[in-house]
Parts: structure tokens; sequence; C-alpha cells
């Protein structure tokens, strides 16, 4: 005979696992520290460079604190060596350089933002990383539309950095934080007070929040409004490198697309075959047709005065070919060596405007040689990591993941950015070259690996040592 019972078989139902308060501090942080980089210059612009480099400094020891309360597992055979022996080789050449104090402040800087982009790497899975990067980037797009519309609308004319209202009109605009273009139609320079800095965030941002659309993230409706907002600031920055940037990542992300519907094994040789020639065959139209193209794009055809820097900084590196002058990212226009040396709108320039020929000139063909490492190791990855199917078993036929699309594109805006300027030496550049290999080494498949399986991170379930 059957007993009923007021008592079920089955487990009480509970509230479901949520995130700990340390690990979403954690991620803030992280948030945080991605903004810091991706705004570049708007904190010396806003704050100055004493208190930016109080924070930069800060913000390095409080993450290596963290680092070691958090202790995440990190397989230490495989960091990115390459980008430790360039800092390595860095470091070095303060023995020889020929402006020290230039060499062991900008060191510092290089170190701390090394430190950073390993420890985001170690502490955020795929997804957490991808989201971070998200947040940092709808921050700087944000705040760089607010900060245009507060200069058209309550000041109503140019801005000089430190928020000072100039009492006259400047010699030259470069030295404006904003030039109040918003609604005349002129060129937008976000909070970075640089649109050559702002199109290719901005072109990162679209490439970010696509990403995150295309892997169905929530809110889907306003990550369609942040890539129309991004969009609108890309094309207002009106950044010639930043265009040619978006034509290099279209055609990797095309080239990508079609490596994935490979099925045989000699498909991808035809693909490799056309990609080859559609690159070398675009940049020789490009280079032999640069006057008629940079005159549409409204620049000149030597890039706004950079070949005749080129000029002067190869006329200085060949001097010391091998070793190079001493590191100093950014130039340090303070230091005598700088300071007066190529003038450019009237002020001294503070890069080489060519990442390859500032690495030249600071740490000679052996630098070179390491930073062509660096980046080769980078792409090479990051390429196989977009186009093979995520494999680590018997299992063949697992789907594959729009967030594999990010270093490869990431790293088709750097490569293309440093022939124009030496910002991928510095800053979001250095960062997300650092993060993205060091994350790829560490878990090379999303989701599995030591990195990411910290007891299912993705899932919710923190037990993370912060508290």
């Amino acid at each position: 005979m059957a007993v009923h019972t007021k008592h079920p078989a089955s487990a009480p139902p509970t509230a479901p696992v949520r995130e700990k308060t340390g690990h979403l501090m954690l991620r803030g942080w992280c948030i945080f520290v991605l903004f810091m980089a991706l705004s570049g210059t708007a904190w010396i612009n806003a704050i100055g460079e004493l208190p930016t480099a109080i924070l930069t400094i800060g913000g390095g020891v409080l993450s290596l604190g963290l680092w070691f309360a958090v202790r995440p597992p990190v397989q230490w055979r495989r960091l990115p060596w390459f980008t430790i022996a360039y800092v390595a080789w860095a470091a070095l050449s303060i023995i020889w350089s020929q402006w020290r104090e230039a060499t062991a402040l900008t060191l510092l800087l290089l170190v701390i933002t090394t430190l950073q982009g390993l420890f985001i790497g170690s502490v955020l899975t795929w997804r957490e990383l991808v989201r971070a990067i998200a947040s940092a980037l709808k921050w700087v797009m944000a705040l760089s539309l607010v900060f245009e519309l507060w200069v058209s609308i309550f000041i109503g004319g140019p801005i000089l950095p430190g928020f000072v209202v100039p009492s006259g009109p400047a010699d030259d605009p470069i030295v404006y934080w904003s030039r109040d273009n918003l609604f005349d139609g002129g060129r937008i320079q976000g909070i970075m007070g640089n649109a050559n800095l702002l199109g290719p965030v901005a072109l990162l941002a679209i490439i970010v929040f696509s990403i995150r659309f295309a892997a169905r993230a929530p809110r889907r409706v306003l990550l369609g409004v942040w890539i129309a907002l991004s969009a609108f600031l890309f094309y207002r920055a009106s950044s010639a490198t930043a265009y040619v940037a978006a034509l290099a990542v279209a055609i990797v992300l095309v080239t990508v697309l079609l490596m994935r519907r490979a099925r045989k094994p000699g498909e991808r040789t035809r693909y490799y075959i056309a990609y080859a020639i559609i690159g070398l065959g675009g940049a020789l139209v490009f280079w032999l047709f640069r006057d008629p193209i940079f005159t549409a794009l409204g620049r000149s055809s030597d890039l706004t005065g950079r070949e005749t820097i080129w000029q002067a900084v190869l006329e200085r590196a060949v001097q010391r070919p091998l070793i190079g002058w001493g590191y100093s990212t950014p130039w340090i226009t303070g230091d005598p060596s700088f300071d007066g040396w190529i003038i450019d709108h009237g002020q001294t320039v503070m890069q080489a405007h060519n990442m390859w020929v500032d690495v030249f000139l600071q740490l000679g063909l052996i630098g070179v040689f390491i930073m062509v490492m660096v980046y080769f190791a980078f792409i090479w990855r990051s390429w196989f990591f977009a186009i093979d199917r995520p494999r680590w078993d018997l299992r063949a036929d697992r789907p594959y993941s729009p967030l594999t699309l990010l270093p490869t594109l990431v790293g088709a805006i750097l490569i293309v950015q440093g022939f124009a300027e030496s910002s991928p030496l510095l800053l979001w550049g250095w960062l997300f070259v650092v993060m993205l290999a060091f994350k790829i080494k560490q878990s090379p498949n999303i989701g599995e690996g030591a990195a990411e399986a910290r007891i299912a991170i993705e899932r919710g379930e923190m037990t993370t040592r912060v508290s």
C-alpha cells in the first residue's frame, strides 16, 4: 500500500549562485584599468602630468597586490616571452642611454602597462575579459560625446587642457583639448584631445560591441545603440589611419570567416593565396596612388608631415644602428635631447609617428627584431585562435565563438596604426598586445584550461581569495 508523505524527496529550492562581492570589485578594478589605458591622454589633459603619474603608479602597485591576494592559476612556462624580452632589452638600454632620466621614467610606464596586461589576463576569463573591455569602451565613448557636448553648449568655443578657456585664439589649434567642432562638421577629438587617438579607439569599440552582439550578450538593443554611437565618433574623428585600419579589419574578418568554412585541407591554401594577393596588391596600389587617396581623405601625400619626421629620426638612428640611443616611449620633451629637436605645428614632437622607426631609434636593430617577433607571435597565435575550431578531445564539431575574433582584429588595427603612429608601443596598444597574447597562451580554448576553470567563473561560482 502506497504511503503519502508531506516531505518531498528532492532537494529544497535554493537561490542561484551569485558572484561574490570581492570578484565584482576585482572586475570593476580591471574595467577602470582598461579605461585608463583606452582614454590615454585624457587624464593628463584633465588633472595634469604629476597626478596622472601618481595614479598610474598607484594603480600598478594595487594590481600587483591584488595579484598576490587572488593568486589565480598561471602556467608560468607559457608567458609571452617576446614581450618580456622587449621589456628586458628596454631596461638594459639604460646602461647606454643618451637620455637616462627619460629612459627611467618611461620604462616605469612600460613595466606598469605590461604588469597590468598580465594581471587582467590572469584574473578574468575570456568572456569576462571581453565584457570588461566593452564596459571600459562604453565609458570612453560616452564621455567623449558628453565632453564635446559640454564644450559646445556651455563653453561655446575651444578649450585648453586643465579646463582652461583661452582668452584669445591660439597660434595653432593643435594645443586645444577640444576645438568645439561638434556642431560645425569639423573633426572632434573626444576626451583624448586628439582625433587620431579617438578614431582607432572608436573602431575598437565597434568591433568589441559587434562581437558581444554576435555572441548574444544581454541587452542587444543597447549594444546596437553603442555601435551606432561608436560609428558616429569614428566618422567624426575623421582619422585617415583609422579608415585604413577599418579596411584592414574588414579584409581580415572576411578572410577569417572564409577560413572557417573550409572543409578540406586544400581549401585554406587557396584562401591564403588570395589573401596574400589582395593584401600585397592593395598595399602596392595604396602606395602608388597615395596622393589622390590622401587628397580625397583631406590629408597631404606625406601623411601630414610624417615623412619629414621619419627622415629626421632615421638620420639619428643610423648613427647607432645596433643598440639604439636608449628607450623613451613617449619622448620626454623636457629632456634636452628632445626639446626642440623636431618641431611640428610649433610643438616639440613626442614620437616618431611610426612604431618601427621609433623602436629603431631607441633600441636599434636588436629592438626591432624583438618587436617583430612580438607581433609575429601575437598575430600567429591570434590568427589560429580565430580560424581553428575549438577542440581539446575527440569531438571536432564544436561551434566557433565570436569572442575568438577579438585578438586578430585588434592585431589588424595595431599593425596599420603602427605605420603612422607610435601609439601601439604604449597605453592600450601595448596593454592589449600583452594581455591578449598572454590570455591566448594561458587559455587557447574559451571556457577550458587551468586559467578558465577556476571553479567555473563564467557560471558565477566564485571562490576567489578576495573577500
